[in-house]
């Protein structure tokens, strides 16, 4: 339970060795450049801004090509790919990537321009299938669309909606003779016509036209329909042609795919430099970094850089005021829960690192919500052989997530064995359905299924402890903090008037019947518990509004106050959830293990009896692992630090190498 002591850091350089120094810094990802020192008359800082755009716009068509690669030609991954990590190459790899840096680049663009002209063309080919549609009912006709007639005649081009027959529209243009009407196609939606007519009468033949729903086509060609038809499926042919070629292309450059990974992770950490650059003051021929690095980092990284470069380093010590970054430091059992603190929020300042004493309630309340020796099993034997096989290449975060759920698989087996849960009441329905002889493993405590009113009980009970445990960590960090008083007036009243309550709540005659339990709590004890928590709460009226220089506004805040014990008797109420989860486990692996032994008669029975057993407790464990792993990090969070802890410390976050692929490693 520990945050490493951090320390600022100076460094003063000579301009020509920024570059190394620099890189050095990002591979060794201890120091936090920070922007702290102001610019004068002498040190300026440089605009990088421009550089970095053009990084991270390399980065982007070096993404988006490979994903264009990917769509051309899928990359095949196993489901544990995600185990393997980023590949590791030497410096001398990554110093020599700058010999193919252009070309890469060059051939990333390429295969961007290769994407819109397939892009380009397949819209084309749209546009020309749809042409293509508008002109078949028109293929019968042998002038060109953009026909209007000749000197003495006008001629109309279009379609009637819906069917019509060839006396109807001479009935509809009698009185317009002579004149000559050709349908050209005709189905239920429409009727393509010609209509030639004289060209004094060609006005009326329109009008009378529209009346009848005439429109002209969306499309009009200097040549016949059909022969206008055999170019536009050319023109297809050829766009088609043009595509395909243009995927070759692109498939071709699939070998140079890891050439483009990297430059993705190249010019991130190019970026990444840049970044650090602008951070820096700098003159003609020296410049000056400023940060923090951990005080265990700190003499090691000094004598690197004083072995390899003319620098001067100097530490301090962060002032009071400074905000310095938080970086916890844990042993390898609390380690994993350090992401679960920092999803609530890292230590402020002056408090404690509440992981260790976290981890433990941690790994118990998940166990006791999953609570089946089996599920525990699996993500016991899941996570080790995740880590074993993959102990060289899985990254941190990954490895931190195992570890978790391999302890909370280890409490779940405990907690499980505890309660005789073996994927639920298998044993029990194998033995009977295929053996003729029920077997049952007793519990080495109890059946929740069977006593749900003991685990109500049990639940409250470890609650209560919880929330001991967070007014504990309170006292203990205001003991770090010399506050005395605080821990005389502000936390023992309330641990004991929270004790006291509970003994008084199980002494009661109502309460004993809920849980059907018949003990008696000594008179003596049930007094004193009266005494000391009328003795706490007076305590706690006349205390806890002592800021008030007012005797009046302080006893009415301590009335107010005394109020919480309503907060703390919800709180151990929401213990009931270990309960509400513990019996859903139980219930529902019951449920699949008879559903699974109604359908075991027969020669394929037993295949069935599999299937159903594996599908239905697959989707068991998967439900009430995510119960157990939100409800967790909900009594820690809201129960558990709402007793002491704040957070809003800022999370260490060092020049490191934010690479997506591979790691570049140096030799030793």
């Amino acid at each position: 339970m520990a945050m490493l002591q951090m320390q600022r850091i100076f460094i003063y350089a000579l301009k020509k060795d920024r570059k190394h120094i620099l890189e050095l810094l990002q591979r060794r990802e201890v120091v936090e450049v920070s922007d702290m020192l102001k610019e004068d008359s002498v040190f300026h800082k440089t605009d990088v801004s421009i550089a970095k755009i053009g990084f991270e716009k390399n980065v982007a068509s070096a993404t988006e090509a490979v994903a264009i690669l990917n769509s051309h030609i899928p990359e095949k991954k196993s489901m544990l790919s995600a185990l393997n990590g980023r590949s590791e190459v030497s410096t001398e790899v990554y110093d020599a990537f700058k010999q193919k840096y252009e070309t890469t680049l060059r051939t990333a663009n390429r295969i961007i321009a290769l994407s819109k002209e397939i892009a380009e063309n397949k819209a084309e080919i749209l546009k020309l299938q749809a042409q293509v549609e508008m002109l078949t009912p028109w293929i019968l006709l042998d002038i060109p669309m953009s026909f209007s007639g000749t000197k003495y005649t006008k001629s109309f081009i279009g379609s009637l909606s819906n069917s019509w027959s060839l006396e109807a529209i001479y009935e509809k243009l009698a009185d317009y003779t002579p004149l000559n009407v050709d349908i050209i196609s005709s189905s239920k939606e429409q009727t393509c016509i010609f209509v030639l007519c004289t060209k004094d009468k060609g006005d009326l033949v329109y009008e009378t036209l529209r009346g009848i729903d005439f429109s002209h086509p969306s499309i009009t060609f200097d040549r016949a329909p059909a022969e206008q038809l055999e170019y536009l499926k050319n023109q297809i042919t050829e766009a088609q042609a043009v595509t395909c070629n243009s995927i070759k292309k692109i498939k071709s450059y699939v070998e140079i795919k890891e050439d483009l990974l990297f430059l993705q992770d190249y010019d991130t950490l190019r970026a990444g430099k840049y970044d650090v650059i602008g951070h820096l003051l700098q003159t003609k021929n020296v410049f000056i970094l400023t940060g923090y690095i951990p005080e265990r980092d700190a003499s090691q990284l000094e004598q690197e850089l004083n072995k390899r470069f003319e620098i001067a380093v100097e530490f301090k010590n962060p002032s009071k005021k400074e905000e310095a970054p938080v970086l916890l430091k844990n042993n390898s059992f609390s380690a994993p829960l350090e992401g679960v603190v920092a999803g609530f929020s890292l230590p402020g300042k002056g408090e404690l690192d509440p992981t260790m004493a976290m981890s433990i309630f941690y790994y118990m309340l998940f166990g006791i919500m999953l609570s089946d020796a089996g599920y525990g099993f699996l993500m016991v034997i899941g996570c080790a052989i995740a880590l074993f096989k993959f102990k060289n290449t899985i990254e941190s975060g990954m490895k931190n997530t195992l570890k978790m759920f391999l302890f909370c698989g280890i409490s779940t087996v405990f907690w499980g064995i505890m309660f005789g849960s073996y994927f639920g009441d298998i044993v029990d329905v194998v033995s009977a359905t295929f053996f003729g002889n029920k077997v049952v493993i007793p519990p080495l405590w109890f059946f929740p299924v069977s006593e749900p009113m003991k685990m109500l009980s049990f639940s409250m009970v470890f609650g209560l402890f919880h929330l001991l445990g967070g007014l504990f960590m309170k006292s203990y960090q205001l003991i770090k903090q010399k506050d005395y008083k605080s821990i005389i007036f502000d936390v023992l009243p309330w641990a004991f008037l929270l004790i006291c309550s509970t003994i008084l709540l199980i002494s009661a005659e109502m309460f004993k019947e809920i849980l059907g339990v018949t003990f008696t709590i000594p008179s003596l004890i049930s007094n004193s518990a009266v005494a000391l928590a009328l003795l706490s709460a007076v305590t706690i009226i006349l205390t806890s509004g002592r800021e008030s220089k007012n005797w009046f506004k302080r006893i009415l805040k301590g009335v107010y106050n005394i109020y919480g014990i309503t907060g703390y008797l919800s709180d151990v109420l929401s213990y009931s959830r270990l309960l509400a989860l513990g019996l859903a486990t139980g219930v529902i692996c019951t449920v699949v293990n008879k559903m699974a032994a109604m359908v075991a008669g027969g020669v394929i029975g037993p295949v069935l009896f599999i299937l159903v057993f594996v599908f239905g407790h697959s989707l068991n464990i998967a439900i009430n692992l995510l119960g157990a792993y939100v409800h967790t990090n909900r009594l820690q969070y809201v129960e558990f630090f709402g007793k002491f802890y704040e957070g809003g410390g800022r999370m260490f976050n060092p020049f490191n190498m934010k690479t997506k692929y591979y790691k570049v490693k140096e030799k030793k």
